[in-house]
């Protein structure tokens, strides 16, 4: 795993979704107390699990929407004792899940000290988004996208055709599960108004720097 930060990893990992390149990403938080928050797991491998363990406990396991869940109960599997948290409405697409309680944009005790939260409304990726006060990071899953290029030439064409080819942003598919603007507006204001600076994301490149700004740059259309 890459540290970006101190008690903050990530690791990335190949992903395709209907034939796009898009890649994923899997950030770890250690926690003021020495466990471990997962937030959108990856595919566990035991090299990747060596590295987790080595790090500290795993204490609380996140699938922060409706589409990050893939290997969460693999993750629940390897770590019994850990709670899955995850977003509105996925306890009914995956009853194979064992769910300990439901996103809805509350911090959790164990986290409140280290970690602020906030749903981001209005949406139907019901996604929960993270800011780790310490390290000034902003952590997301489909909330923003970062790629330069692609050598995938269907990816490639995706990013054009969605506005996001060289530059972060929202693509315009994306753009469509914003169903209630003014609620989406409020909830991505809140968001806006914590002091990050980088945003580690799950699809392209970690913004290491300017996050605020690159994120109020890529809601514009918002206002619309």
């Amino acid at each position: 795993m890459e540290k970006l930060a101190n008690d903050i990893w990530a690791e990335a990992a190949p992903l395709s979704f209907f034939g796009l390149h898009l890649g994923t990403r899997m950030t770890v938080v250690r926690l003021r107390d020495g466990t471990l928050l997962v937030h959108s797991p990856i595919a566990m491998t035991s090299s990747l699990k060596a590295e987790v363990d080595a790090i500290g406990p795993v204490r609380h396991i996140v699938a922060p929407n409706c589409y990050h869940h893939l290997y969460a109960g693999d993750w629940k599997d390897a770590y019994p004792g850990a709670l899955l948290h995850a977003a509105a409405g996925l306890e009914k697409r995956r009853k194979d899940l064992s769910i300990d309680s439901e996103l809805r944009g509350e911090a959790h005790p164990d986290w409140e000290g280290d970690l602020a939260t906030s749903l981001l409304d209005g949406t139907m990726l019901h996604e929960t988004v993270f800011f780790h006060r310490a390290s000034r990071s902003l952590i997301v899953a489909d909330v923003l996208e970062n790629f330069e290029t692609s050598a995938h030439w269907p990816t490639r064409a995706y990013l054009k055709l969605g506005g996001i080819h060289g530059k972060p942003g929202l693509s315009l598919p994306l753009r469509l599960f914003f169903r209630d603007k003014k609620r989406a507006r409020r909830s991505v204001d809140e968001i806006l108004s914590w002091d990050f600076d980088r945003i580690v994301l799950a699809h392209g490149d970690v913004i290491e720097s300017g996050g605020r700004d690159v994120l109020t740059d890529a809601y514009t259309w918002l206002k619309g």
